[in-house]
């Protein structure tokens, strides 16, 4: 075998945009090099990790010289920690780089006619603005190079977020400024609480450990849902500690756990069994009210939420007299947001368990015109089915982040709405469908929306009307 070409090292590398997925971009050598953690106005010495005929990739050596764009990081943990890259970036800037974000992906891959697209909706809180954060126990936790350099590091335990691309390696994190008080109190003494009593954390590589995962809930209306997942059956020590997490934090409204021996972390097959107080938490927006579950599904930043609810409201353009799908309805939150303004709203979802949350919450709202249909959307979403319900007159949706089924969007052309407004977290995938729409529908409006300031990731709002 031939030895592997060394990748270059580039020096003083000026950055000056930041590209898809929150990559800073420069060019060079008539290449275009995409860096994380880098600013416009950085200049960088790049070492290079991959090597294209037309990019670069690589990672920052060196920082010359340092944008005046920059900000200090509010958080210890910025740099090691995956989460909340765009630190160093003033929140106005962050703003303007998810704005052109939108503009890129659908003049880059939609090629449609655009309108003037609407200025991005920015988040009041632009910190402790998440409602949901989950937290994983590890026995391999990462140290940085300032804790490998102490060789006497007795505890390899920790308690946080996962390091980015390494399955087995959780950064230990002492704060975190994404979700308000108590999040942090309770991760912290958690740890301590299983240092004190010799509580095994997980090893997911050795598939054993008793604390395996963490989930703290909240709403605005000051509910605190905590949700231990255990990897061991052990009823003594989950009991002691269930009992004095209760005692310690008489805040929680509901205490829950879960043992889950599986391979995977994920516990929505899982029975979730409530130790103290209500196996749910509640949720208000407008004189609505949402029930929440310990497997339900609500868009993590609530305040931002409600504004991305009201721009989607106010796209559908309703009067009252229109059949609305809900496509990807989740919980119902959309649909039952929207009924008070239609005739009719038929929510459609994948998952049994959010379709029985979504009839509850239009139980507890006394609402009347909502119906609610689980399964995959390509199979349900067909002409029997439109011949059985209706002709909508309006769909909204909210896919996941893969975007549209093509099926999907064939079974959309075929009932032939007036209007589509088009929900997503992420707007190349969505400008790609928008392309598909292209023969039957115009763009008529684009709203960006920030769900996660101090992140990349942005969602869009695209109304659709038929030509």
């Amino acid at each position: 075998m031939g030895r592997r070409k060394k990748l270059p090292l580039l020096e003083n590398v000026k950055i000056e945009a930041i590209a898809a997925e929150g990559k800073a971009l420069a060019r060079v050598d008539e290449r275009v090099l995409f860096v994380p953690m880098a600013v416009p106005g950085d200049v960088v010495d790049v070492q290079v990790t991959r090597k294209k005929k037309s990019f670069y990739e690589g990672t920052v050596k060196e920082y010359k010289e340092l944008s005046k764009e920059r900000i200090q990081p509010k958080c210890k943990h910025f740099g090691v920690c995956g989460g909340c890259k765009w630190q160093m970036l003033p929140y106005k800037k962050q703003l303007e780089f998810k704005h052109q974000q939108v503009i890129d992906a659908l003049e880059r891959v939609a090629k449609v006619d655009l309108p003037e697209i609407m200025p991005i909706l920015g988040s009041d809180q632009d910190y402790y603005y998440r409602n949901k954060l989950e937290y994983t126990f590890s026995n391999r936790r990462w140290f940085t190079k300032e804790e490998m350099s102490n060789e006497n590091i007795e505890n390899r335990s920790g308690l946080g977020f996962h390091i980015p691309k390494m399955f087995d390696k959780i950064l230990d994190i002492d704060e975190c400024h994404l979700q308000p008080e108590p999040t942090n109190a309770i991760r912290n003494w958690l740890r301590d609480y299983a240092f004190e009593n010799e509580l095994s954390f997980y090893d997911i590589r050795m598939h054993k450990g008793l604390l395996r995962n963490v989930i703290v809930r909240n709403t605005s209306l000051g509910d605190l849902m905590i949700i231990l997942s255990f990897g061991e059956e052990d009823a003594e020590k989950i009991n002691t500690l269930l009992s004095a997490m209760n005692i310690k934090f008489p805040e929680i409204t509901s205490l829950m756990y879960v043992i889950n021996t599986k391979m995977n972390d994920t516990i929505n097959d899982l029975n979730i069994k409530c130790f103290a107080g209500n196996d749910f938490i509640m949720e208000q927006m407008e004189d609505l009210k949402f029930k929440i579950g310990p497997k339900s599904f609500y868009q993590t930043n609530s305040k931002q939420a409600y504004e991305l609810y009201c721009k989607t409201r106010d796209f559908a353009q309703l009067s009252g007299k229109e059949l609305v799908y809900d496509l990807y309805t989740g919980t119902g939150t959309i649909a039952n947001f929207v009924a008070k303004n239609a005739a009719n709203v038929i929510g459609i979802e994948y998952i049994p368990e959010a379709i029985e949350d979504a009839k509850v919450n239009s139980e507890i709202n006394k609402i009347d015109n909502t119906s609610f249909f689980a399964g995959d959307m390509k199979d349900i979403l067909n002409s029997e089915f439109i011949s059985e319900n209706g002709r909508p007159d309006v769909i909204i949706l909210d896919p996941p982040r893969a975007g549209l089924h093509a099926g999907v969007i064939d079974a959309m052309k075929n009932a032939a709405a007036q209007r589509i407004v088009y929900v997503s977290c992420n707007p190349a995938t969505q400008a790609r469908d928008i392309a598909l729409f292209d023969d039957m529908y115009i763009v008529k409006a684009v709203q960006p929306v920030d769900m996660f300031p101090q992140t990349h990731h942005v969602e869009n709002i695209v109304l659709l009307e038929k030509r």
